[in-house]
């Protein structure tokens, strides 16, 4: 079939290839460069996390908000003047992580979706001739203390029950294993079997050369609706004009909204504002990727050099960066690691801001859309789009094909909003 796919981030590009897989004729509709500075997936954390199960609504947030309001620079907050119109989404977020069972459900539905990242995404990256961006180091998370790992206790069960295992160290097998990292940090969890993308907007731009290669097309135009008659799409309309199909993926990322409201869905997506800063050529970094507890950001060796990755801002999607925001995480990458230098030239340090697209319930949206199941969904991956990518490019390849999609996706659905 003639397959239109509406985006070529990291979702719509593991789509694509999967469905010229299965033989298919396809076409990104894509009006940016792939994995280029506006692409979410270009400066986020670049982490493979298959142990990224815990949502980021939990029990107890509700008192927390006042809070966030309050503080412009800690890891989650919201600019007050965008709350009323952010107001329907928070309530759902707040809901969504009200109980235990809850984010138990949460944690259950997207196991599956993460299974094996590195795994699935070394595949990927070696059809597409860049192995080598694809690292399977472990990902290590240090805390002050053993107390500090004790009060995140729900989180680590999460995990825990989805599978996940991981090793512990005190402060010497910390000091041995990260030499560099602040003697703040006495107690660490090693999780096995996990790694990152030395380059994920690199990684996408592979992606999608590699699906070029084996025949997509790429149309730089920005897609606007569907004709749909009889239930059935016949096209998807662009700003360049219509682009004849018998069926649409709809990988917009953050831009997905408009287009699934077309599709008959109005799903609850908003913007996780995220930044990150980054050193060329430090002086000192990890040998494993490290997220430290009070920090909560990634801190990752990419090839452009060591990245702190993180801070989740709720505002307008065209709202000005905060970029105090990104100074924090500067300010957090030097206390963890003090040997790299309190001054360095401007040229050194970049700054960059990207747009999550994220649902208030953590989970994705992926199914067939309300008029006409010739569209699929496949967006609002939030904080694990990267990882999940792989497996939610297969995913809906099978729904395209008409086939049983190997996760269960139920969870998934559109028409839980």
């Amino acid at each position: 079939m003639r397959v239109v796919v509406i985006g070529a981030g990291i979702v719509g590009a593991c789509t694509a290839i999967e469905l010229l897989r299965d033989g298919h004729h396809v076409t990104f509709i894509e009006p940016g460069e792939p994995g280029g500075e506006q692409a979410a997936s270009h400066g986020n954390g670049a982490w493979l996390s298959s142990h990224s199960v815990v949502p980021m609504s939990m029990p107890g947030l509700w008192r927390k908000i006042p809070g966030m309001l309050m503080d412009p620079l800690g890891p989650l907050t919201i600019r007050w003047t965008h709350l009323p119109r952010l107001l329907p989404w928070l309530v759902r977020f707040v809901w969504a992580g009200a109980t235990v069972a809850k984010v138990e459900a949460t944690a259950r539905s997207l196991a599956p979706l993460l299974a094996d990242s590195p795994g699935r995404h070394l595949k990927l990256a070696s059809e597409a001739g860049v192995p080598e961006l694809i690292r399977r180091t472990g990902l290590l998370h240090v805390f002050p203390n053993r107390e500090a790992f004790a009060a995140e206790a729900l989180g680590w069960r999460l995990r825990r029950d989805n599978g996940i295992t991981w090793t512990e160290l005190d402060a010497n097998e910390l000091r041995q294993r990260e030499p560099g990292l602040s003697d703040r940090y006495s107690f660490g969890v090693l999780v096995d079997g996990v790694g990152h993308c030395s380059d994920p907007g690199g990684y996408v731009a592979a992606l999608v050369r590699h699906a070029e290669v084996l025949g997509a097309l790429r149309v730089t135009a920005r897609a606007t609706g569907f004709v749909i008659a009889d239930e059935r799409l016949h096209a998807v309309n662009t700003s360049s004009g219509p682009i004849a199909c018998e069926r649409a993926v709809i990988a917009a990322g953050i831009h997905a909204k408009a287009l699934a409201a077309q599709a008959g869905d109005h799903v609850s997506l908003e913007a996780e504002r995220g930044y990150h800063v980054q050193i060329r050529d430090p002086e000192v970094a990890p040998r494993t990727p490290v997220m430290p507890s009070d920090g909560k950001m990634a801190n990752t060796l990419t090839r452009g050099g060591l990245r702190a990755a993180g801070q989740v801002e709720l505002a307008s999607l065209d709202a000005a960066p905060n970029w105090a925001r990104a100074e924090v995480l500067l300010v957090h990458l030097l206390n963890s690691f003090p040997d790299l230098p309190r001054a360095m030239p401007a040229n050194r340090v970049t700054r960059w801001l990207g747009h999550r697209p994220s649902t208030p319930d953590g989970l994705p949206v992926i199914g067939p859309a309300r008029a006409s199941s010739d569209i699929v969904h496949a967006f609002g991956h939030g904080h694990v789009g990267l990882a999940s990518g792989a497996a939610t490019g297969r995913v809906v390849a099978d729904l395209v094909s008409g086939m049983a999609p190997s996760v269960p996706i139920a969870g998934f659905s559109a028409r839980r909003f």
